[in-house]
């Protein structure tokens, strides 16, 4: 049975993350080249370094410290996903909020859990007034698929600090 409940702020330390796991297995992505998107074979093992651990660690204390949304998903309260939403606003008519982070341990993709977390997060970006998500997104096709049956696009306003910090990423949002 998946529990699903809002993180606080004393509860994410590295304990939390302890039997999850974010190994994904890459072998094609998309690529923008010359205003098109293809995909091009990139192959590579994503995973979190102890210091991608400690960055993670203090990014999702910072949403909650800064008023935004870190909702998690547990099986025999063990950690399986989370999905994490900026509180400020941004891009204009856009009305974007970030959705910063969602992950799903390797053991437990393809059974709804991302689905779910994404909708919640939709619902509480909604709720805040923002009229759609933004997401610097892997690209990994499968990652792209996933965001594609959820409705995402192509965003039609570019946040200039995520494309530098991910060139590769895509960047979409979703309408709320």
């Amino acid at each position: 049975m998946i529990e699903y409940r809002n993180l606080r702020e004393e509860e994410i330390c590295r304990k939390l993350f302890t039997k999850f796991i974010r190994h994904q297995i890459v072998t094609d992505c998309w690529r923008k080249e010359n205003d098109k998107w293809v995909i091009r074979s990139d192959p590579f093992i994503d995973d979190w370094t102890e210091k991608d651990y400690e960055v993670l660690i203090a990014c999702l204390k910072n949403t909650v410290n800064t008023g935004g949304f870190v909702y998690a998903a547990f099986c025999d309260d063990v950690l399986k996903g989370f999905v994490s939403v900026e509180s400020g606003l941004f891009g204009g008519e856009q009305k974007y909020l970030d959705l910063s982070s969602i992950h799903i341990s390797e053991d437990m993709r393809g059974q709804g859990l991302g689905k779910a977390l994404f909708l919640a997060a939709k619902e509480w970006a909604k709720e805040r007034g923002a009229k759609k998500l933004y997401i610097s997104a892997h690209s990994a096709v499968e990652s792209q698929a996933f965001y594609k049956s959820l409705g995402c696009t192509q965003a039609q306003v570019y946040h200039q600090k995520h494309v530098e910090e991910e060139p590769y990423d895509c960047q979409l949002e979703c309408e709320l």
